[in-house]
């Protein structure tokens, strides 16, 4: 089973990644809509990966990435945004992110896929 925690204050896409992810019973999603509030939560080995929004209101994306990695090294994080500029994809990079998809997401099952051969190769 694979543990994602899925940060992004948009509710919407936030719950449809939960509710979709979690469906095929090889996931085992939470989501957290605010990023303060997830990385009180995040503990070192609690997760395999992390879909991240880049722009939220809260705390900036990348700065979250940064706390993430700092805790867990070894967690995959794939960052999120409707608003792609060359520059957010390199710091993004630079910081440790191990991917990065644009929203809207081209299907569910992308993003599934992804994760899914993200992790694998990690372990």
């Amino acid at each position: 089973m694979i543990r994602l925690l899925i940060i992004d204050d948009e509710q919407s896409i936030g719950t449809m990644l939960e509710k979709g992810l979690g469906r095929s019973g090889d996931f085992k999603t939470t989501y957290i809509d605010n990023p303060l509030t997830a990385l009180s939560r995040f503990k070192k080995g609690e997760y395999d990966g992390v879909l991240l929004d880049i722009m939220m209101p809260q705390k900036d994306g990348l700065s979250v990435l940064e706390e993430i990695k700092a805790k867990d090294p070894e967690c995959v994080v794939v960052m999120m945004t409707a608003y792609s500029t060359l520059d957010k994809v390199l710091q993004s990079h630079k910081v440790g992110a191990d991917h990065y998809l644009l929203k809207p997401f081209d299907s569910l099952a992308s993003v599934e896929k992804k994760v899914r051969e993200l992790i694998q190769e990690r372990k």
